[in-house]
């Protein structure tokens, strides 16, 4: 496995912790005490404070700051410019370095460029901020939200696919092929896939056909949630 990549412009400094296959890019910054995982990618001025956890597999566009407070897991896309706060009540004049707020993105999430969330919450998995939201509460596994504030408009796959109800009461993605289901009202589950597993080289391949990727046939029956309606 090889070693991470710094560009000459990055400053990356001791007691920060970066794993093999990361690259960091242009005038980045990685602080003392913040930990990158492996196969990460920090695009041009892009600032990470200490005491911040980037899982494996990240990446992070041009202009974004990661402050402390802040865990990111792995397979998260944070898009151009997108903001990430730690202090809800910020003041020059008082000192809340003891304060800060605790945000997580959740595995798989995607934040759009240019959108912004506000310290204390959590992205669900999978979830799917789009571009100049502002995100103010939770966000469930898989939900598309959008706006300011942010709302819930439906669902989206793992592959960034809108979902709709079928028939059957599933969801099927048009690219992957897999399975979703309502197993209650706001709570949506893959029938194919654990949340927790990452997508394998064959099934993250995209693909402009939609149809390379067939699901197991032995997935789990899961009944759809009563009154479940197409978002």
């Amino acid at each position: 496995m090889s070693a991470c990549f710094v560009h000459e412009s990055a400053y990356v400094d001791e007691g920060a912790e970066i794993g093999a296959d990361t690259k960091v890019w242009h005038f980045c910054h990685v602080m003392k005490g913040a930990r990158i995982g492996e196969r990460c990618v920090l695009g041009q001025n892009v600032n990470v404070d200490g005491g911040v956890v980037i899982g494996d597999n990240v990446k992070i566009q041009n202009n974004v700051s990661v402050y402390t407070g802040i865990t990111i897991e792995d397979d998260v896309f944070l898009g151009p410019s997108c903001v990430l706060t730690n202090v809800t009540n910020p003041r020059c004049q008082v000192n809340r370095h003891g304060l800060y707020e605790k945000t997580l993105i959740r595995r798989g999430a995607t934040l759009g460029a240019n959108a912004t969330v506000v310290c204390g919450v959590t992205i669900g998995r999978y979830a799917f901020i789009a571009a100049g939201s502002v995100v103010t509460k939770d966000v469930p596994d898989y939900a598309l939200v959008l706006g300011n504030p942010a709302r819930q408009k439906g669902w989206m796959s793992r592959h960034g696919h809108p979902l709709s109800l079928g028939p059957d009461g599933l969801m099927v993605c048009p690219e992957s092929g897999l399975h979703y289901c309502e197993i209650k009202p706001g709570e949506l589950k893959c029938q194919d896939l654990d949340e927790a597993t990452s997508l394998q080289p064959a099934q993250a391949a995209g693909t402009r056909q939609y149809d390379t990727f067939k699901p197991p046939r032995n997935r789990p029956a899961i009944r759809p949630a009563s009154g479940a309606v197409e978002q």
